[in-house]
């Protein structure tokens, strides 16, 4: 870290912590440190949409990689949205899963967002639908990257990927 321990151990004296064990997983700063241990401040992820990209050259795309966290685009010729969505989706922490009604086409215009640092199981699926539909929950057919065969029949415990299509059976 940025930190060696004699500063460490000063930051903690002023805020009158003299026996703790720290931990610092990231490079942090003397700032970053004095705001977790006052808990003012939350630090959200970010992502940097760089735009036009057409109008600078690949070695001036290349000096950027440095950037982090960013994602170069254009908007006026479209070049990477896609990639845009996805790093967003994939910071924060979100899932798409849609849904597939019993002998129809699955529905890939409105995904089920699944949000949050939690497993995305198909228990939480079915009370993000409604919260009654687990208590009716038989099992559940799974298209996509989670499941070992399309389709495949699965439990409220599995395990839900990005762009998953399931199928909810429910009990008679």
């Amino acid at each position: 870290t940025q930190l060696d321990e004699d500063s460490i151990k000063t930051i903690l004296a002023e805020y009158r912590i003299l026996s703790a064990d720290v931990r610092i997983n990231c490079d942090a700063t003397a700032d970053e440190l004095i705001d977790v241990i006052e808990g003012n401040r939350v630090y959200m992820p970010c992502v940097y949409a760089l735009n036009k990209i057409d109008a600078i050259t690949m070695e001036e795309l290349d000096i950027l990689d440095a950037v982090p966290h960013y994602c170069p685009i254009s908007s006026h010729y479209k070049w990477n949205l896609d990639g845009l969505m996805d790093m967003v989706f994939d910071y924060l922490n979100m899932t798409r899963v849609y849904t597939k009604p019993k002998g129809q086409m699955p529905d890939y215009t409105t995904p089920v967002i699944i949000r949050g640092n939690d497993i995305p199981t198909v228990e939480r699926f079915c009370r993000k639908i409604h919260r009654q539909l687990i208590n009716d929950f038989k099992y559940a057919w799974v298209w996509g990257s989670s499941v070992k065969y399309n389709p495949m029949r699965v439990g409220k415990a599995h395990v839900l990927h990005d762009e998953d299509v399931i199928q909810i059976v429910k009990k008679i």
